[in-house]
């Protein structure tokens, strides 16, 4: 049999290092030592593919599951004589070949009967994909089995729906009777969110909801269901489907399953970037007090002004690579003395927002509050002069900040002036300015610095 031509991840086992020494110099080969810190995941897995078909063969052709058993039993054996760790020995599995399906101190859970126990239909141990086709259990119908036998719960939606919540309305009030946490992170974007579903679930029990209201500098698209469980059988649904009716019901959604017992290192990714979010203080704790501020959020994403509305209230935070780049801005300056700095990133990437929290670090450290340092902002068009000016007012908190000097617009000083770069020159801005009259000077697309 011939390897077909492609890209692998392949142990070379003995079978497949005499196929690579058959074949002749016009194939080329790359190859990578296993190093100590993949070493367990590589090889276990390496392992249990071989298990697997091995019991297959076994299960041909002897139809009891004893063999099967008493094979698994002579590896853990060895497995624990090599390792000359005893414990591995009590992994031996029993004769009577029996799962565990639950466990439960009638002290503490009288009310529990071998008929009343909930467990979803699909496997805990074993991921699985949804894909809302009718022969599958649905999403909604697994979300209501996962809820009531979760120990802790974290929801993870761009948006919340109430004809999707009350669907598993009855379940999380049932959750939050036990005094088990609920975290969810969800976002105003697009008005999607509705307010009542908000404040149903800010009134259940030991549930923490947190917002985020910048739908402008961040669309959160991110779907995540994940209910831990001490048992060591916790289960995450990742995928598609917001917390709406049709995303959870009939919705053509996909979502895949992931349990903690064959993708623990997925699920506890999972598990530290909620945390990461959850901690960002870009998503805001919902409180009673924040209702109307919530209203008017969701009012003016779908396009709503209400009269007497908020002006951006939140504090806007650079995001981690734009502290980043900062941070090796103030280094430059008072480690190596440098104050002529180039930023180069994508687009879309705010280096405007960065010069905006440069600027603003200016001012906190060298001067008094309400005089700011004398700014000229230079770039090649009205519209990005009006976005940098409207960015700069917002990090700053001062609506009234900066003046423009482009097109109709005329400054009433130029101590806070953005101007585009053929208002530079027809204005002669050289000849009523020196360059020493600016604290900050910032040229925004460089590339266009010659003109």
């Amino acid at each position: 049999m011939s390897l077909p031509n492609g890209i692998y991840e392949q142990v070379i086992n003995e079978y497949l290092s005499n196929q690579l020494q058959s074949l002749d110099n016009s194939w080329k080969t790359e190859k990578n030592k296993i190093e100590i810190e993949d070493s367990k995941t590589i090889l276990s897995n390496y392992l249990a593919h071989i298990i697997k078909k091995s019991l297959h063969h076994i299960k041909d052709k002897n139809k009891k599951v004893k063999s099967q058993i008493e094979v698994c039993n002579h590896i853990i054996e060895y497995l624990s004589e090599i390792s000359e760790e005893d414990y591995i020995n009590e992994c031996c599995i029993g004769e009577e070949a029996e799962i565990l399906l639950s466990l439960y101190d009638q002290m503490h859970y009288p009310e529990i009967t071998a008929q009343s126990i909930v467990r979803p239909e699909t496997s805990i141990a074993q991921s699985s994909l949804f894909t809302g086709s009718s022969i599958e259990p649905s999403m909604v119908s697994e979300l209501k089995k996962e809820i009531l036998t979760a120990d802790r719960i974290e929801i993870l939606v761009s948006f919340v729906k109430w004809g999707g919540l009350r669907l598993i309305e009855n379940e999380l009030i049932e959750f939050s009777k036990t005094k088990k946490p609920i975290k969810i992170i969800t976002t105003s974007y697009m008005g999607a969110t509705d307010y009542k579903a908000v404040e149903f679930l800010s009134n259940l029990e030991n549930c923490e909801v947190k917002i985020s209201y910048d739908t402008k500098r961040t669309r959160l698209h991110a779907k995540a269901y994940t209910f831990y469980r001490a048992s060591g059988f916790s289960t995450s649904y990742i995928g598609s489907s917001n917390l709406s009716n049709p995303a959870i019901t009939s919705g053509l959604e996909w979502n895949i399953k992931i349990t903690e017992k064959d993708n623990s290192d997925l699920l506890k990714k999972v598990e530290a970037t909620f945390e990461t979010y959850w901690n960002d203080s870009e998503f805001l704790t919902f409180k009673k007090e924040d209702s109307d501020i919530l209203k008017e959020a969701l009012q003016k994403e779908k396009g709503y002004t209400p009269e007497g509305g908020f002006s951006n209230p939140f504090e806007i935070i650079p995001y981690y690579y734009q502290k980043e780049i900062l941070e090796k801005l103030k280094a430059e300056r008072e480690i190596h003395n440098s104050y002529k700095n180039l930023i180069v990133a994508a687009t879309g990437t705010g280096k405007t927002v960065i010069s905006a929290f440069d600027y603003k670090r200016l001012y906190k450290s060298k001067f008094s509050p309400g005089h700011y340092p004398k700014l000229l902002f230079v770039a090649h068009r009205e519209e990005i002069l009006t976005q940098s000016i409207n960015t700069f007012r917002g990090i700053l908190k001062d609506a009234n900040f900066g003046d423009l000097l482009v097109g109709k617009h005329k400054p009433e000083s130029l101590d806070h002036l953005f101007i585009s770069i053929q208002s530079f020159n027809s204005r002669n801005l050289c000849n009523h300015t020196k360059p020493e009259d600016y604290d900050m000077i910032i040229v925004d697309e460089f590339h266009h610095a010659a003109a």
